[in-house]
């Protein structure tokens, strides 16, 4: 149902923000590390509009959900958290935010890693700013966007989700520096495309191994002195960690890496290799990967014109990225999930929008 629907009204202001596909710089952005995302097509928009009842009123046509909530009162669970903690976040800043009736609805698939909440707190941030005039550009809906997520959803994550959805779009990659949050737009390597499937496995960050990666890399960045692990760039100086302590850093350290190689200039079969490595280092090191992620990324990696693939997102489930010959995303995505899904998963194309 649209807004007019559930609120009997025609809304007075409509945002939008897309998902993003992290193409390389896995777990490195709470590591104060760097990043390589890039937007993708699919948006979540949201309509809004002044409720007259003294209460906020969010509703989501993917899940058929209604919540109403007062101010004073605690924040409720689900796709209402994300949206209750922009706004209490606002008020915090001192910005008069009038109860709000607020229409959700999304392209972005949920679960599959491709940040379907951070689309969610930036397309209501850029909602609210555009009905209420407020003084916020995008950065700084970046850094509010992410603050939602840590203190009211419960999840520790940094802030290379929300910073690609607020700046990056779908026609370059958006290289974040994410200490410093100095960024470059860089185009795609020569002759590539992204492809973009999901696994059909589904992760919810909250109760995943997330949080702990995130303590476990603090640890280590601890035991070797340095405030976050980007500030080491030698894999051979966390050799000497106790387990996991080890590998954890490993993965941050030469992901980190891996992004530094890119921003100089590689080809395509390169940028693939550097993909490869990276899925490898997930898998083994990091350990977020899951026995469907590896089988699709296997598949991808050995169908002609895919120069590489790895898990996108936090892993334990999600989606899997692919940098493939230019033009022939279409075909191979077709190809591959063919073969994937006659192994008796149930994976679906992403992008390209098919």
């Amino acid at each position: 149902m649209d807004f007019q629907q559930i609120f009997g009204k025609t809304p007075e202001m409509q945002a939008s923000a897309p998902g993003r596909v992290n193409l390389l710089g896995e777990h490195t952005d709470y590591n104060d590390g760097f990043v390589l995302p890039t937007a993708i097509p699919q948006r979540t928009t949201v309509n809004l509009g002044f409720s007259k009842d003294g209460q906020h009123h969010f509703y989501s046509q993917e899940l058929d959900e209604r919540v109403s909530i007062s101010d004073n009162e605690h924040t409720p669970p689900g796709f209402a958290s994300y949206i209750l903690g922009c706004i209490r976040l606002l008020q915090q800043e001192k910005q008069a935010i009038p109860p709000l009736n607020l229409h959700v609805s999304s392209s972005v698939p949920m679960g599959s890693g491709l940040s379907s909440s951070a689309a969610l707190e930036v397309a209501t941030l850029r909602g609210v700013r555009s009905l209420l005039n407020l003084d916020l550009d995008d950065v700084r809906i970046a850094e509010i966007a992410q603050q939602a997520e840590i203190q009211y959803a419960g999840v520790n994550c940094g802030i290379m989700d929300q910073m690609a959805s607020s700046l990056a779009d779908t026609d370059s990659m958006l290289f974040l520096d994410t200490r410093s949050l100095e960024r470059q737009v860089i185009p795609f390597p020569a002759g590539a495309e992204v492809l973009v499937i999901d696994s059909g496995v589904p992760r919810t960050l909250a109760t995943s191994g997330y949080n702990q990666r995130r303590a476990e890399c603090e640890e280590a960045a601890r035991s070797l002195g340095v405030k976050a692990l980007r500030d080491i760039s030698d894999p051979q100086a966390v050799e000497n960690l106790p387990e996991p302590q080890q590998r954890r850093a490993r993965h941050v350290v030469t992901e980190d890496n891996r992004v530094l190689e890119v921003l100089q200039g590689v080809s395509a079969q390169r940028f693939g290799e550097l993909m490869n490595a990276s899925h490898a280092s997930l898998r083994d090191d990091y350990e977020v990967s899951v026995p469907a992620l590896d089988t699709l990324v296997a598949i991808l990696q050995e169908t002609p014109g895919v120069f590489g693939a790895r898990l996108t997102g936090a892993g334990f489930g999600g989606a899997c990225v692919a940098l493939v010959e230019a033009g022939k995303a279409g075909a191979i995505a077709q190809n591959v999930l063919e073969r994937y899904n006659n192994a008796g998963n149930t994976g679906r194309i992403l992008v390209p929008e098919i």
